[in-house]
């Protein structure tokens, strides 16, 4: 089969860029079709694809503002040129998945639908963005909203990346997901018996992650923080934190691997779709302390949640107001109980999140829509 991949922007290596590293996996011979791509940002197995980026890419200086062009988005996306493929895979938190898809069975599987028309607008353009940025959004969200329900449309088969995610798309989209859970890939990271007094948080550096909460709640406990990640808030955050706080921007994978097991617990401060990072710290043997709501609550179990006759052990510990005196207190509290954290643990239940379970279930799923493609393709097109 002739197949395309479309996937938002390839500008790092977050949790859709480890789901769509499998899917290059299942099909090396694709077009990988983006809106931005800066190669040295990613990984060798996505560099290893055919990419084919957007006009958008040509631009200068576009790796610094490419998130501006957000209103360019759904008219670029529709006019990569699709004809002529057998199967459209699309990875989509944004746009990809308005991809013009004509008669080709379209499976997007959706890490959220367009978090910052939706959901999470005030969070990204409240009173702390610019004005010209709310000014702008202001003009454009109705026009972005209807462009993001109506190309839903062109979808054959959507899969959503966590419950809470199939929720959004039955609301926002009014379709039912297949849910496949993201992967975590064990095998990067490792158990140590050396843990230090640091917490640690990564994290992109945007808004609806409230990396602000942890900071505030850190500078009043005093204790060591350490932040993994970039983005456009670094500089404000840098100026909120105080010396007990340490920015250490993007780190490679053996890097990442030994703060995750020498950390005391990984921060979670805000509401994910579903959340990679908390899988990555529980395969280290480290608990989550998270915020209680969203992806979060599929991924980690929360002391107090487990059914003493099931056996399983507690991953984790949620707090359930985005206040730092909600997080304060639930530092607090696994300070209290951290022995109960036992890490051959929480590896093991990390690992029922595979990258192996993930890739198998994904091509379960695609093998079965390929086969019935005709009748998707028909259905869809007597809805439309």
């Amino acid at each position: 089969m002739k197949i395309a991949l479309v996937h938002d922007w390839l500008t790092g290596m977050r949790g859709g860029e480890k789901c769509l590293e499998v899917f290059c996996e299942l099909f090396p011979a694709a077009d990988l079709y983006t809106l931005f791509y800066i190669p040295s940002r990613v990984s060798p197995i996505i560099r290893s694809m055919n990419v084919r980026a957007s006009w958008l890419n040509r631009l200068p200086g576009v790796e610094r503002y490419y998130r501006y062009g957000l209103p360019l988005f759904p008219a670029t996306v529709e006019g990569f040129a699709l004809e002529g493929y057998d199967l459209i895979l699309s990875s989509s938190h944004c746009a990809a998945k308005g991809v013009a898809s004509g008669g080709t069975l379209h499976i997007s599987y959706i890490h959220s639908p367009m978090r910052y028309i939706w959901d999470m607008y005030d969070a990204y353009f409240g009173a702390s963005a610019s004005w010209p940025a709310r000014a702008g959004m202001a003009l454009c969200r109705g026009y972005l909203q209807r462009w993001d329900a109506r190309s839903a449309g062109r979808v054959h088969c959507f899969i959503a990346n966590s419950k809470h995610i199939a929720a959004k798309i039955r609301k926002t989209y009014a379709r039912e997901a297949e849910i496949i859970y993201p992967p975590v890939d064990i095998d990067k990271f490792h158990l140590s018996d050396d843990r230090e007094t640091f917490y640690l948080i990564v994290s992109a550096l945007v808004p609806y992650k409230k990396i602000e909460l942890a900071i505030a709640a850190f500078n009043q406990l005093k204790l060591p923080l350490r932040v993994v990640g970039e983005g456009p808030l670094r500089k404000s955050l840098e100026k909120q934190a105080g010396a007990n706080v340490e920015f250490l921007g993007w780190v490679d994978d053996t890097r990442l691997a030994d703060l995750y097991a020498g950390c005391e617990a990984v921060i979670f401060p805000g509401e994910e779709d579903f959340g990679i990072v908390p899988l990555e710290a529980q395969a280290s043997g480290r608990p989550v302390i998270a915020y209680g709501k969203g992806g979060a609550l599929e991924s980690v179990i929360g002391i107090g949640d487990t059914d003493p006759a099931s056996g399983a052990n507690p991953t984790g510990i949620f707090f359930t107001q985005t206040t730092p005196s909600s997080l304060i207190e639930a530092v607090e509290r696994y300070r209290a109980v951290r022995h109960l954290f036992e890490p051959t643990a929480l590896r093991r239940h990390a690992s029922q999140f595979s990258r192996a379970l993930f890739k198998s279930r994904m091509q379960q799923f695609i093998d079965e829509r390929v086969i019935n493609r005709a009748s998707y393709v028909k259905q869809n097109a007597e809805k439309a």
